[in-house]
This record gives C-alpha cells, structure tokens and sequence, in this order.
C-alpha cells in the first residue's frame, strides 16, 4: 500500500510541474486529484500500520 502511495504522490508533483507551469492546463486538475488520492491512501496506509493483527 505504502508503494502505491509513493507512485500516487510522485505522479502529482509531475501533473502539477507541469499542469502549473503553464505547459499544459489538464495536468493541473490531474494533479490535485491524484493528490487528493495519495492523502487517502496515506492516512489508509498510517491506520493499516498502526493495527496489530
């Protein structure tokens, strides 16, 4: 899960160098949901680890 969250975050800076810069404007809307998806998987992935099972 920890992985997918790496990619997720990695992926919205990315989106958002390019969607903020000004090279293209979709990236930008691209970039907040994907960050919006990495603050999800964070807090799923912090609360996951904190479990003992």
């Amino acid at each position: 899960m920890l992985r997918w969250t790496v990619i997720f975050i990695i992926l919205a800076i990315v989106a958002g160098i390019f969607g903020f810069g000004g090279i293209a404007a979709g990236a930008a809307s691209i970039a907040k949901v994907l960050f919006f998806i990495f603050l999800v998987l964070f807090i799923l992935s912090l609360i996951s680890g904190r479990r003992n099972i």
